[in-house]
């Protein structure tokens, strides 16, 4: 049996973004055994899956490098064939350099791809999604196929939310790491003030999210909206988003989550545009942006922690009503 590592150690969406290499290595080569390297905190969103052997976790934040040298050695043992590096930093890049195995695949951005097998260009505004990027590496083992993100929500992950369905709702995730892709939270309110009396809104976030969720929460003046930030898991958040009429996202994770769940999803852009690949990918997905054309705009790849021109008119200059048409064939 041929052994295979996949590695993507940046965030949770970056990881998402991965899983369609999972699922065709799996459907071109059934009988592979697949392990993948995360990094530790992100391995929750592949419990369940049903393709992976092994995930392996790698701890950054104490003893980055003892931890690195670590891995060298357990991934070396494993004596895979194939090593697909989707991540295009230096420390995987010598993880790879150093697997031991026969094939080893990654992008030409990558400081260590000298030593690498195969070598692939990645680049942005070409018209193509990430994923399909991701998926290039996988050319010299067979010719991949179209294929969206997959997440794995166990049965129970469904049944812990299913008391959050028994109305119609809609989720909202408000918040980003980056102050540039996060749609104001008074522009959330403003949006959330305008929606049906009978809509639920959920509010959606990890545990870091909690202070500005329910910020949001307690100056919207919307009678049926509630703070889950930090009280559900990654696929428990998943299972959730499946159910509602829409999910209303930044450029950030929850996007992706939608997308590997088939959640009908709208997109709101600031600073960022959906031209760099990481759009969402569901079935019913919208994109809002601002429809005034910005010489500014986009200031960056993955956003500021300020506004670069201190006006961040390409997310003030959305309107709520762009939000709400994409509510308009709700049930």
């Amino acid at each position: 049996m041929s052994k295979y590592l996949v590695i993507q150690t940046a965030f949770i969406g970056d990881v998402i973004l991965a899983t369609p290499v999972l699922e065709q290595i799996k459907k071109h080569l059934p009988a592979a055994q697949i392990d993948i390297l995360v990094r530790k905190g992100n391995e929750k969103l592949l419990q369940n899956h049903p393709f992976i052997n092994q995930v392996i976790v790698w701890n950054k934040q104490e003893n980055k490098y003892r931890e690195l040298l670590r891995l060298i050695k357990t991934i070396r043992k494993e004596q895979y064939y194939a090593v697909i590096n989707i991540q295009r930093f230096g420390a995987t890049g010598l993880l790879t350099s150093l697997s031991g195995a026969k094939l080893k695949l990654g992008f030409r951005k990558n400081p260590f791809s000298l030593f690498f097998t195969h070598r692939f260009k990645h680049e942005i505004d070409n018209g193509k999604h990430e994923v399909e990027r991701n998926l290039s590496l996988l050319t010299p083992l067979f010719i991949p196929t179209s294929q969206k993100p997959v997440l794995y929500p166990s049965e129970s992950d469904f049944q812990y939310v299913e008391a959050y369905k028994k109305n119609d709702y809609i989720c909202i995730a408000p918040t980003s790491v980056w102050f540039t892709k996060q749609f104001p939270a008074e522009q959330w309110c403003a949006f959330i003030n305008q929606l049906p009396e009978d809509l639920q809104v959920y509010l959606l976030g990890g545990p870091d999210d909690q202070a500005a969720c329910a910020q949001i929460e307690k100056e919207s003046s919307h009678k049926k909206i509630d703070n889950l930030a930090g009280k559900l898991g990654f696929l428990q958040t998943t299972a959730l988003l499946k159910g509602a009429a829409m999910n209303y996202v930044n450029d950030s994770a929850p996007m992706h989550m939608a997308s590997a769940i088939n959640a009908p999803t709208t997109a709101v852009y600031c600073s960022t545009i959906p031209a760099f690949g990481f759009g969402p990918l569901a079935e019913t997905a919208n994109i809002v942006e601002t429809l005034e054309n910005l010489d500014c705009r986009p200031c960056g790849l993955h956003g500021y922690k300020n506004c670069p021109k201190g006006h961040f008119n390409c997310a003030k200059q959305i309107a709520s009503n762009q939000l709400l048409e994409k509510l308009k064939d709700r049930a």
